[in-house]
């Protein structure tokens, strides 16, 4: 089942690489400003290693959900959800929540989810984590923003994308 609120916002390469050794694998400061102007003010929904790997802890100004499977775990600033199913729940009156990662909760996500922003950095990397492979003709593009980054030198694009809804869905 699609869940039109659950949107997931990620920077990936062109070969689907998200991190290694639990940290980004590029620095796109206009990335991280737009990161932070979609999700303020919504929910936030993360595994522990995500949130382990935030320099502060818990983003300011979100409702900060993580993950886990240790039901002793507590952080602050953060609500602790054991499941999947469980953080769907936490979210379904909210207007949209945002996937954060890490790359085990993006592949739990990406079939349920609504919407998806990309920040595409076209070239590969060396990476430990990826993305899950997407299929787009099953999006609809709703945005394009093809950008250069003179500091890292290459290029990448902003794509917000909504998944169409197949024949089952209506």
């Amino acid at each position: 089942m699609i869940h039109q609120n659950i949107s997931i916002i990620v920077a990936i390469a062109q070969n689907f690489a998200i991190g290694k050794n639990n940290e980004l694998l590029f620095h796109l400061p206009n990335d991280l400003k737009r990161f932070k102007q979609i999700t303020i003010g919504h929910p936030v929904i993360m595994g522990r290693n995500t949130l382990l790997s935030l320099p502060k802890g818990a983003l300011p100004n979100r409702r900060n959900i993580v993950i886990t499977d240790d039901p002793e775990e507590k952080f602050a600033g953060c609500e602790m959800v054991f499941s999947i199913e469980e953080a769907v729940q936490t979210v379904k009156n909210e207007e949209e929540a945002f996937i954060i990662g890490g790359g085990m909760i993006y592949r739990q996500f990406y079939p349920i989810a609504g919407k998806l922003y990309l920040t595409l950095v076209h070239q590969d990397f060396d990476a430990d984590i990826y993305f899950p492979e997407i299929d787009f003709p099953e999006w609809e593009e709703l945005h394009r923003e093809n950008l250069f980054d003179e500091q890292n030198g290459f290029n990448y694009a902003y794509l917000n994308l909504k998944r169409k809804e197949s024949p089952l869905q209506q």
